[in-house]
């Protein structure tokens, strides 16, 4: 039987990706730190095995590597808000950069034979000229937040891990995904409990940030399949965007929220929602990833926002 290891597997993607290793009879063991919140798991307990990790100790990490042996590492563990790294630059950097650096150490000092794939980010691109849409693989990395800045630092270690020491890493930058279980401080979620909450009684009124911003967003249901099918068929060392190919304005994300709820809610822009400088256009080319894999999202959006709002109705 195959024997995954998925850092971050208490998180968002990590707990989806868990479902669907599972149900491809895949044996998961995810890395989780002794505070981590659990409830994206919990219905999984009885069929995963969680591993203490610290990702910032790299003794903890070959410990881990060693007790689990895997044959493919899924490394999704990350501090993954873009707004939290302008606050907390220094946080971001170590965990996602040390944190990548410390788990290849591991798996080259134990000669490890597993194959990696590391989950980067569309936000490794950052000023996008208008010209340069939609975004391929070869586009200028511009990062504008420390967030994009540790992103593209480890999908540069993962290039240069592969060229020095021949390890078997596939490079993804997956542009944005949502769905069930996003945490409430991301964009969609976030307007998704809003409305749940003034729903259940709350202020008819909505707090939003900017809503002119064009993204690319796939439900996180097929960007966890293109996760494992990238380590099934991809080249080792080679980076591939996953992305649903299409863009829409965060405020018609919000339109179609808004247009699934019998309330009549006001909306009002909110300061505290600004980011400092903001990426104003992530629209993805995926051929590359397509040809290799036959991947193709097949969720409709519509059904990953009714999904998301079903999901913050059944907890406020």
């Amino acid at each position: 039987m195959v024997r995954a290891l998925v850092t971050g597997v208490t998180g968002f993607a990590g707990s989806h990706l868990a479902e669907f290793l599972l149900g491809n009879n895949v044996e998961v063991f995810g890395t989780g730190r002794w505070r981590s919140k659990t409830e994206n798991i919990d219905h999984l307990r009885d069929d995963i095995t969680l591993v203490e990790a610290d990702l910032k100790d790299l003794s903890s990490m070959i410990n881990v590597v060693k007790k689990v042996e895997p044959d493919i590492i899924f490394h999704l563990a990350a501090q993954s808000f873009v707004p939290t790294s302008w606050h907390a630059p220094h946080q971001t950097l170590t965990v996602n950069v040390l944190g990548t650096l410390n788990l290849f150490e591991a798996v080259r000092k134990t000669d490890l034979d597993a194959k990696i794939q590391i989950a980067g980010s569309s936000e490794e691109y950052g000023l996008v000229r208008p010209e340069e849409t939609p975004i391929t693989e070869d586009n200028p990395l511009r990062p504008l937040s420390p967030y994009g800045v540790s992103k593209v630092a480890t999908d540069m270690l993962g290039y240069q891990y592969f060229q020095s020491y021949g390890m078997k890493i596939v490079r993804t930058r997956a542009f944005n995904h949502t769905g069930p279980r996003r945490g409430d401080v991301f964009v969609s979620s976030n307007f998704a409990k809003q409305i749940a909450e003034i729903e259940a009684g709350a202020k008819p009124e909505m707090k939003v940030g900017n809503l002119s911003a064009y993204r690319d967003f796939t439900d996180v249901r097929d960007v966890v399949k293109a996760y494992y099918l990238s380590l099934q068929k991809c080249e080792f060392g080679d980076v591939y965007n996953i992305c649903s190919g299409e863009t829409r304005t965060i405020q018609s994300v919000l339109d179609l929220l808004l247009s699934m709820s019998k309330k009549k809610i006001s909306v009002k822009k909110d300061p505290e929602r600004m980011r400092p400088s903001d990426v104003e256009i992530l629209h993805g080319d995926c051929s590359k990833f397509r040809n290799k894999t036959g991947w193709t999202p097949e969720i409709p959006f519509e059904k990953t926002m009714a999904d998301l709002l079903e999901y913050w109705r059944q907890r406020v």
